[in-house]
């Protein structure tokens, strides 16, 4: 939808007309206030082995709707990602008994839901729907995933199939160990400390305080973290995710439909999508997809670093939080330590991030990337008006979510979201 020029700039691109089939020239403000969140639900549940995944997906996706005031009549897409081959939008629309127009399953980790806002806004835009829901559900907890340290042990032997997991596997690498390595690297080149990645865990579990549905609420200090159990040195237990069940679902919609919602839009303002990889070895690996979809997020939205009132960071662990601030360039490369400490991170600082607990503290069920909307939803409508978990003011939001490896492969989908 959105034509990158030679230059790698964004300008025009060309949308066909719902209406009238004529082709149509839609700039960068067009897209802007083109589609907005209408409805969210997340489902609470950290642990439900008496539930489905399919049935968390269907009661979040119901209440989504009537969160918005609209039915499954209305929608016309239906995107949602899955570690699992059964549970696909095929599935899910059975299940739901809908009839979408538009199936999206992209699936490429925890940053798949920033990725599927990003389509559904160029899906609307493009005339192709008029209301969509983006969906996700995991039980990881109750089903006893190890997420991040199975390794090879989670298959019970190497995969051989030509993937380049299969040539990486053999060594034995775990998620945790290869963002472990990413923190190792970062320390060596620009002396971080285990004592500025445990400000990042201190100030998400603050946040997680104040939520009811957090799984950890009991406040730590980052003598706490930096005494604590390492889990892959230099990552000790609280700069590692937690693992939990649960899952919730997002309603986009047109701006016409919209103004109609139940409750005030927040909108789409930009929007960019990134890879990265190996690179034949080449790649520096101390830069991530970040820094590539950051500018065409802020470049759309037309606002700078300092419009943002608050940020949803996926955070696998406690570097990625550091790495991702770095490459959406709220601080310079190798500064992310002291960006991070100092109270810059809760709120009431210069940039509270991840005011649900994150995933740190709050919950993550394999991938994340949908609770990264849902927070930046809830503190855009103000829903926390006259309690400490609110961001004074908050106008505009950053979502940015990451799927797979840093050490490895892995996504970045960034997503700058903001209310009238």
């Amino acid at each position: 939808m959105i034509a990158q020029n030679r230059a790698g700039g964004y300008g025009h691109a060309q949308a066909v007309s719902h209406q009238s089939g004529e082709e149509v020239s839609v700039s960068m403000v067009d897209l802007k206030h083109a589609a907005a969140i209408v409805g969210i639900h997340e489902h609470v549940t950290r642990y439900a082995p008496d539930k489905s995944e399919l049935q968390i997906q269907g009661e979040s996706v119901i209440k989504a709707l009537e969160d918005a005031g609209l039915t499954k009549q209305d929608v016309d897409g239906l995107l949602t990602a899955s570690s699992s081959a059964r549970n696909t939008g095929l599935n899910l629309a059975d299940y739901l008994n809908m009839y979408p127009r538009f199936v999206d399953n992209t699936t490429v980790g925890g940053g798949s839901f920033e990725f599927h806002l990003s389509h559904a806004l160029n899906a609307i835009v493009a005339g192709r729907l008029n209301c969509a829901v983006i969906t996700y559900s995991s039980l990881a907890r109750s089903g006893s995933v190890s997420v991040g340290t199975g390794g090879v042990a989670r298959f019970g032997h190497p995969r051989l199939e030509p993937s380049p997991d299969s040539f990486e596997e053999l060594y034995g690498l775990t998620t945790v160990g290869l963002y472990a390595m990413i923190a190792q690297r970062h320390m060596h080149l620009y002396g971080t400390t285990s004592e500025q990645l445990a400000e990042i865990a201190v100030a998400v579990r603050h946040h997680a305080s104040m939520n009811p549905e957090a799984l950890f609420r009991n406040p730590i200090t980052v003598e706490d973290v930096v005494n604590s159990r390492v889990i892959s040195s230099p990552l000790h237990l609280p700069d590692c995710c937690v693992i939990t069940d649960g899952g919730g679902a997002v309603v986009v919609a047109s701006a016409e439909v919209a103004r109609n919602c139940r409750h005030q839009p927040v909108w789409v303002l930009g929007a960019g999508e990134a890879v990265a990889h190996q690179g034949a070895g080449k790649r520096d690996l101390m830069y991530i997809a970040a820094h590539q979809s950051h500018g065409p997020a802020f470049g759309m939205a037309g606002v700078t670093h300092q419009d943002i009132d608050m940020a949803m960071i996926y955070d696998s662990f406690t570097i990625t939080v550091l790495e991702t601030l770095e490459d959406l360039g709220f601080c310079k490369k190798g500064e992310g330590g002291d960006f991070v400490s100092g109270g810059r991170l809760r709120i009431g600082g210069e940039l509270p991030i991840n005011t649900d607990g994150g995933g740190l503290s709050s919950n993550h069920p394999g991938m994340r990337g949908i609770f990264l909307l849902l927070e930046a939803t809830r503190q855009l409508r103000h829903e926390f008006d006259g309690t400490p978990r609110q961001v004074a003011d908050c106008n505009i939001a950053l979502c940015h979510g990451t799927g797979g490896a840093l050490g490895s492969r892995h996504s970045g989908g960034t997503v700058i979201l903001g209310r009238d």
